[in-house]
């Protein structure tokens, strides 16, 4: 009977295509190279394509089972449903229906005879409050935090006199400040953000009106609006009607069309304007800017309606009626359009009203149900389903940068039904119901059918409706005159806005933990409250003491427990000030400074948006220096979305001379930069560029070649074209001819002036740049129309006659098209993901080639380019016959008419012959590399969260080295949740079979790259979704989380605030977020710190960000610097302020042992106000702004510190509870030394007064507490500025100012006080005595901890301040440049010239590097080259000597003349150390790694070991494999280097690593240059004659 376990199969294939996954030992395969990787994610697409195949079979072969069983069989188990109906996830909500000249059904209208379903407004609101909320919702924002209730309360209590409060009204100050102020920095922020909402909101969009709009009530006002009689219906808003007088002087005729030549709108009635013509494109159409030249920026600026100046052919100005603010009629026009019969649902023998006319309203006066028109340029205003459009075949363009960042083209078409509507007219004679699902997040799923009566036969007919004909929220119209549609979500209902969320109120990390610190003082000031309540209740229920007669009538009632509560709140009151509410003020006052500082840094300011780095949140700025992961979109944030051909293969033979980042990255690992310096890159690259030009125009003319976007350089292939005799020049020229004709690209001639410039608009980026490329090398596509396609061949036109077109897209992963050539012949032409057309090559096909195009396309990707096969077939005339036929009928099938096309399409694209491959190089922004090399120094992993297409995040991740050649690459795909756990666990498994059980201890946060085997996740959103749900939640997150970076493609924008949200809160770690479109406010918003970029991509991500900038690689400065120091800066600040608090506030109790502990008072009251307002809040307030540990450059040259924020070691409870015991001690020391001063002895001042009353006592103790707590603040700063020389000892001054100006006032306590104390030797020595014993301890601490046992951060401080770091990077001494005898020549790298990365150059800044030196020296000429690992400031390396001569590349004349640096090209001045780490062995899975972290976090080295290797610039050589490494790359600004106006300047960020060059070490042994190039010749020119500096 085993025939009928036959229906298994497909389980047996899905459980053999897990196999193919995982490994008998249950470990999920890796990938290394970007090749596999790439390769390994295309086969994984087709076994889950295969897998929904076989599940569909399988579920229509249950159905039609179900539907033979007998009807009666009540017993039988339903089916379950298909797995198929997972892969999207439920949508929940209610259906809506939308009704068009259809009156609604009983059953959905109420009593009133109004629609039951209400909808949005489309009015949106991204700001946190209203008017009417703002009070409300912020204070109790604000009273959130735990200490501004605990003031509240006491303010309140001192309003009652019973508890001794001197002056309740000045009490209640402090709180009204800092509430008032925060207030209105909040509302700042939110008005803002209510500005850019009205703006949206206000736009203008066009409408149907005077027509009937059945799916809104009558009187769509809230019963607010109703009682005030606001907007009654029909009447004109102010709003509205202000726009249609701004637009009713500019004449505007609305006039639609399909037929003719032209189907542009007419927009003006200038009639000088109407005799220009225009340039037409295919099919007629006129073609505009579809990638956006212009800023464009959301939300949308108002359309200048006479930037267009054409008209409808026939019209004539007269013909056209005015404007009239707005709204114009096509009545006119239609008459004339003769009678036909109806198609689709315009039903052409209904009568109309001809009242309808199209009006300008605002963007938020649209409703569901309206019908609006769209024209070119004009943004989307809500959700909407395309009924029309101006294109004859019913297709629309989109540009959706607004949205995910892409400028690239996004195809939308028309309902099949409602095709032919053009006017307002036909839209009152249709007749549908749009059945459409509920608003959810999914921005690439939409389903609603359109149900219509067919007004020729009466029957009802319905069609589906796809997300390729919606239209979302916020998409701008290309390259489509105009769009007629039916809204359908508005407002929050609409896509983009359901993927926002609400704008959160984001709170700091030492914010949240300030929390407990504050409860903790709390319980301290609880304790002392009790503890003085219970023994004045005691003392006071004693009788027979001297209280009865020296205190009588002070005690508030007869009873002691009564008065016990009353010393109890008197208490609470007195000491207060041990929960400071002034350290709330002063970190708003601190965050503020560092929102400036950060806005002015000149290093994150991006000229060509003119945008300066602008903090939005101001109170997230320690946040900054803690951040575990960056959550990361990649286009318009790591990449520019320029796509460049540097590479192609053809006939076996590659081409292309150009170096992509993913090279560069490669070369600095393996210890071999030298031969990749970009600078000298570049000139070459221009030489061969004119080379390649002049042979190519020897050889023929080309009209259409644009020089400047050339990016294919190869002097061999124009060689190859000009050799006629060559066997090559005909496999190019079918290769280029393949490039010019296989393509949906529309060529545009925008400038008249320039008849043979050609511009190539395509909906994707890659399709414009092969066909430029083409065009560039000879082969230019002209023009293309239904029936023709214009090609040239090296100056000669050719035309082809297109008959097919079969699409790209993600399932099929190629393109064919199919033409008839000049000769008769039928091509067909191919071009795909190398797999895909490989399986696909006729079986006697050459191996050779086959073997060669292949090893070149994995050696292309492998360097970060994106490839794809050309290959072609001809025809038969019967065979295209045949499949012609078949091709249709696929068209037209009903049911499963995707397979249907499929396996038409199986049936011709085969037997295909290679012609070639191309490789294309998405650019990445500027220094994104060196970025993300030097965040991953740090310690920080970044993900990428993309909505592209796994192969597309593949390349960009090796392109800009997040994915590495020696990475362990796990690619998850699976269809269910059994499949996505399968998989997930098998990555688990694999992870832990190299590196053991995972560790999640936090002092252990924060990677090490090198350390250990480096493992990758590339995960699809459906497989995310499934990892994403409660039951894998935990496991993916264990996965992830063990990994150096994930992945995410094809996720929607609410998947990455779902991921970001997973690590979040999964490991309770600091996350940022950057993106540059709506699709990434999510994420932005989801995350600790979101950062926008601002650009041409919009600035919706900007709006809604904490911090909006210009480029990505301005991330590093704002970690690894400001967000150090601000982290460090809060940290301490915290500290200090409850230290000198605790010290305040301990000794008033200490004084109430001596008082029966009745609340009195030990400060003059004055000292109470103004302690923590005038005489200690500045030096911590300077602390907190000012201070630095180490400086800008080195921080960025030694990344790993940054670490100790990751693993949140500078803020701790153990640091808490040390500064708080600190400050118990000290109270003792500075209220006991003068309290036996005065006990002991009998001191008098020295005009014969005695010192023995309250306030002598008093004052010594608060002028002793104020010296220390200043000058503790004072110690514990490490940057002396003269603000804080100024603030920490002009503070205590002041409180000797107060002392003697109060002392002249009449007071009770305190006249006089002045001549009482100061004049008295002995108040000055308590005073000295006990500030130097209350900080003795920590004094010592101090040294014994930098001496004995520093950390990282303080042995480069040492070094910085000693000077030995500034001398190595070649920085001068203050005393240096005041006294004007600076000699950066004298650095020790100085003398060693080096090549550099692309992101070096500058004619603004240099990048100075620090290499190490060996013990005793080294010589030039034997330097070692290795790639850049994470180094300890004192670490011995052991490494083999290397020398430049092992590398080949430099063994020909030729090679060293490619590679030298020239002397011309040098761009300021850059240093590089003599020696570089030898580069490490890449990590296998069974490699033993080293458990610790090469950045410890305390050094075990002296500091004498660190200083002794700079004693001298130049130290002796030696041969001592061993040396000590010191690696550090920092830049300075150069003073003296004459700027160049014609190179484009940049900022710079650390390099990867450090080298020489080409030259260096074989000029000495090079006999034929000996004489004219001594090695030490180029010293002496450097500084003769030539004003710059050189290189050789």
């Amino acid at each position: 009977m085993p025939g009928f376990r036959k229906h298994l199969d497909p389980d047996e294939l899905e459980t053999d295509d897990e196999h193919d996954v995982v490994d008998p030992e249950l470990r999920l395969r890796t990938v290394r190279t970007a090749a596999s990787t790439i390769a390994e994610s295309i086969r994984t697409e087709e076994r889950a394509e295969r897998r929904k195949t076989i599940r569909k079979k399988r579920s229509f072969f249950r159905r039609a089972t179900k539907k033979r069983s007998a009807q009666p069989a009540k017993d039988v188990v339903p089916a379950e449903p298909p797995p198929e109906a997972a892969a999207a996830p439920p949508v929940t909500g209610l259906r809506r229906n939308i009704y068009v000249n259809i009156p609604l059904p009983p059953d959905e209208l109420d009593a009133h005879g109004e629609p039951v379903v209400r909808y949005v407004r489309n009015k949106v609101r991204t700001s946190k409050y209203t008017v009417v909320t703002f009070i409300p919702k912020n204070l109790y924002e604000q009273f959130r935090r735990v200490a501004n209730l605990y003031f509240l309360v006491l303010v309140v209590l001192q309003v009652f006199p019973m508890f001794g409060a001197a002056s309740p009204q000045t009490a209640a100050l402090p709180l009204i400040f800092i509430i008032t102020v925060t207030a209105i920095k909040d509302g700042i922020e939110d008005y803002r953000r209510a500005v850019l909402d009205e703006e949206v909101n206000n736009s203008a969009a066009t409408k149907l009106g005077h027509w009937k709009n059945v799916n809104q009530p009558t009187d769509p006002r809230n019963w607010f609006e109703k009682l005030l009689g606001i907007n009654p219906p029909g009447k004109v808003t102010k709003g509205v009607r202000k726009l249609r007088e701004r637009e009713a002087s500019q004449g505007t005729e609305i006039v639609l069309s399909k037929e003719g030549v032209d189907s542009r709108m007419s927009e003006t009635t200038d009639a000088q304007s109407m005799d220009q013509g225009y340039y037409s494109g295919a099919g007629g159409r006129r073609l505009e800017d579809i990638q956006s030249v212009d800023e464009h920026s959301y939300p949308p600026t108002s359309l200048d309606y006479q930037s267009s100046s054409q008209t409808v052919v026939g019209f004539t100005p007269d013909d056209m009626k005015d404007w009239r603010g707005g709204s114009g009629s096509l009545t006119a026009y239609q008459q004339s359009v003769k009678s036909r019969s109806s198609l689709g649902v315009v039903d052409h023998s209904k009568r109309t009203t001809g009242m309808a006319r199209w009006e300008r309203t605002l963007w938020k006066k649209l409703e569901v149900g309206d019908i609006v028109l769209l024209r070119e340029n004009e943004q989307v205003p809500a959700d909407i389903v395309v009924l029309s459009t101006s294109d004859p075949d019913n297709m629309c363009y989109l540009e959706t940068k607004n949205l995910d960042g892409e400028t690239n083209l996004k195809p939308r078409k028309s309902v099949r039904a409602t095709a032919s509507i053009i006017s307002e007219d036909d839209i009152e004679r249709i007749a549908f119901v749009l059945d459409s699902e509920p608003p959810h997040q999914n921005l690439y799923l939409y389903h609603g059918v359109l149900r219509y009566k067919d007004p020729n036969t009466g029957e009802q007919k319905q069609e589906s409706v796809t997300i390729n004909e919606l239209l979302l929220r916020g998409c701008t119209v290309r390259n489509t005159s105009w769009i007629i549609g039916l809204v359908v979500f508005t407002g929050a209902d609409s896509k983009i806005m359901l993927n926002g969320g609400d704008t959160p109120s984001k709170r700091s990390k030492i914010e949240k933990e300030t929390n407990f610190n504050v409860i903790v003082n709390f319980v301290v000031l609880i304790g002392m409250c009790l503890t003085s309540a219970i023994a004045n209740g005691i003392w006071d229920g004693k009788g027979g003491t001297s209280a009865t007669f020296f205190e009588a009538g002070a005690d508030p009632t007869d009873s002691s427990v009564v008065n016990a509560i009353v010393t109890f709140t008197s208490c609470l009151i007195a000491f207060q000030n041990i929960v400071p509410i002034s350290l709330y003020i002063s970190i708003e006052i601190v965050k503020t400074i560092q929102a400036f500082f950060i806005s002015q840094d000149v290093d994150m300011y991006y000229k060509p948006f003119d945008a300066a780095c602008t903090p939005k949140t101001w109170n997230i700025s320690d946040d900054l220096g803690q951040i575990e992961y960056i959550f990361s979109d990649k286009t318009g944030t790591l990449t520019q979305n320029v796509m460049e051909f540097q590479k192609c293969s053809v006939n076996g033979v590659p081409y292309g001379e150009g170096v992509t980042e993913a090279q560069r990255g490669a070369a600095k690992r393996e210890g071999k930069p030298d031969a990749l310096d970009p600078e000298e890159q570049t000139k070459q690259l221009a030489h061969l560029k004119q080379d390649m030009m002049n042979k190519m125009n020897r050889a023929f003319k080309n009209r259409y070649c644009q020089p400047e976007k050339l990016t294919l350089i190869s002097p061999k292939l124009a060689e190859d074209l000009s050799d006629r005799t060559s066997e090559q020049r005909n496999h190019l020229i079918n290769f280029f001819r393949a490039l010019a004709i296989c393509h949906s690209v529309l060529a545009d001639r925008s400038d008249t002036k320039r008849p043979f410039h050609l511009e190539y608009k395509a909906e994707s980026p890659d399709e414009a740049a092969l066909v430029a490329a083409a065009r560039d090398v000879g082969f230019p596509f002209v023009q293309k129309t239904k029936d023709s396609i214009d090609i040239e061949v090296m100056g000669q036109a050719e035309r082809y006659i297109p008959l097919e077109m079969i699409e790209f897209n993600s399932t099929r992963k190629r393109m064919s098209v199919i033409v008839r050539n000049p000769q008769g012949q039928i091509v067909l032409y191919c071009k795909g993901a190398d797999s895909v057309i490989y399986q696909r090559l006729r079986p006697d096909h050459d191996p050779i080639l086959k073997e060669k195009t292949a090893k070149d396309m994995e050696s292309f990707a492998n360097s970060g380019l994106r490839t794809l096969c050309i290959a072609y077939r001809y025809l038969t005339e019967q065979e295209y016959m045949e499949w012609q036929r078949v091709y249709d009928a696929a068209n037209n099938a009903i049911e499963d008419r995707d397979e249907e096309i499929d396996k038409a399409n199986e049936r011709i694209e085969h037997s295909l012959t290679i012609l070639g491959a191309t490789a294309l190089e998405d650019k990445l922004q500027e220094g994104v590399p060196e970025a993300i090399e030097t965040l991953h120094n740090a310690g920080i992993k970044l993900w990428i969260l993309t909505g592209d297409k796994v192969q597309t995040a593949i390349e960009i991740g090796f392109s800009c080295n997040l994915l590495k050649q020696d990475m362990e690459i796990m690619i998850l795909s699976a269809d269910t949740l059994h499949e996505a756990q399968l998989q997930i666990e098998g990555g688990v498994n694999k992870i832990a079979s190299v590196l053991g059980p995972p560790s999640w201890d936090p002092k252990t946060r924060g990677f090490v790259p090198g350390q250990k085997a480096a493992f990758a996740v590339v995960i699809d959103g459906d497989t995310l979704r499934h990892a994403l749900s409660p039951q894998l939640k935990p496991l993916f997150l264990n996965l992830a989380t063990q990994c150096e970076t994930v992945v995410c493609c094809r996720v929607s924008p609410a998947q990455k605030a779902l991921v970001v949200k997973l690590v979040k809160e999964g490991r309770n770690a600091m996350t940022l977020s950057i993106g540059d479109g709506a699709n990434d406010v999510a994420m932005i918003q989801e995350a600790n710190i979101g950062c926008g970029l601002l650009g041409y991509e919009g600035s919706q991500a900007a709006m809604s960000a904490d911090y909006a900038f210009g480029q990505f690689r301005f991330l590093t400065k704002l970690l690894i610097v400001h967000g150090r120091w601000s982290y460090q800066r809060i940290a301490d600040m915290h500290s200090n302020f409850f230290y000198k608090n605790v010290i305040w506030t301990f000794a008033m109790f200490w004084f109430l042992i001596f008082n029966s502990f009745d609340a009195t008072y030990l400060y003059q009251y004055t000292f109470v106000l103004l302690y923590n307002l005038v005489f200690t809040s500045l030096p911590v307030i300077v602390l907190g702004a000012f201070d630095q540990d180490i400086n800008a450059k080195a921080a960025l040259a030694f990344p790993q510190l940054y670490i100790r924020g990751i693993r949140g070691l500078e803020y701790t409870r153990l640091k808490f509870w040390a500064y708080m015991i600190d400050g118990l001690y000290q109270s003792a020391v500075v209220f006991f030394f003068p309290f036996l001063v005065w006990t002991v002895g009998l001191p008098a001042s020295w005009n014969g007064k005695t010192i023995d009353s309250l306030a002598d006592l008093g004052t010594t103790v608060a002028v002793s507490a104020i010296f220390a707590a200043n000058t503790y603040v004072g110690m514990n700063t490490r940057y002396w500025t003269v603000v804080t020389w100024i603030v920490v000892i002009g503070s205590s001054l002041v409180m000797l100012l107060w002392i003697v100006i109060y002392s002249f006032f009449m007071s009770s306590d305190f006249v006089d006080e002045v001549v009482v104390l100061c004049g008295n030797g002995t108040f000055w020595f308590t005073v000295l005595i006990s500030v130097i014993v209350a900080l003795a301890p920590r004094f010592i601490a101090k040294y014994i901890r930098s001496a004995y046992f520093p950390l990282d951060k303080d042995i480069i401080r040492e070094a910085w301040v000693k000077g030995d770091l500034k001398d190595r990077l070649g920085i001068g001494h203050r005393r240096d440049r005041k006294n004007g005898s600076g000699k950066l020549e004298q650095a020790p790298m100085f003398h060693h010239p080096h090549a550099r990365s692309e992101s070096e150059i500058s004619t603004y800044q240099q990048d100075i590097e620090l290499g190490g030196l060996t013990a005793g020296g080294s010589n030039p000429s034997s330097a070692n080259a290795s790639p850049r690992t994470p180094l300890s400031p004192i670490r011995e390396a052991q490494s083999p000597p290397h020398s430049p001569l092992a590398n080949d590349d430099f063994l020909s004349p030729q090679r060293r003349e490619l590679h030298a640096a020239s002397p011309y090209s040098f761009r300021g001045s850059y240093y590089s150390a003599s020696q570089i780490p030898a580069p490490s062995p890449d990590p296998t899975p069974h490699t033993n790694y080293t458990p610790n972290p090469l950045m410890s976090a305390v050094s075990q080295e002296p500091v004498a070991a660190f200083r002794a290797q700079s004693t001298s610039p130049h130290p002796p050589p030696s041969t001592s494999p061993r040396r000590d490494v010191f690696e550090m790359h920092v830049r300075q600004p150069s003073q003296d280097v004459p700027s160049t106006s014609h190179l484009a300047a940049h900022t710079q960020v650390p390099t990867d690593s450090t080298y020489e060059t080409a030259y260096t070490g074989y000029l000495e042994g090079d006999d034929e240059h000996h004489n004219d190039h001594d090695p030490q010749s180029w010293r002496g020119s450097t500084y003769s004659s030539y004003d710059g500096p050189h290189a050789i």
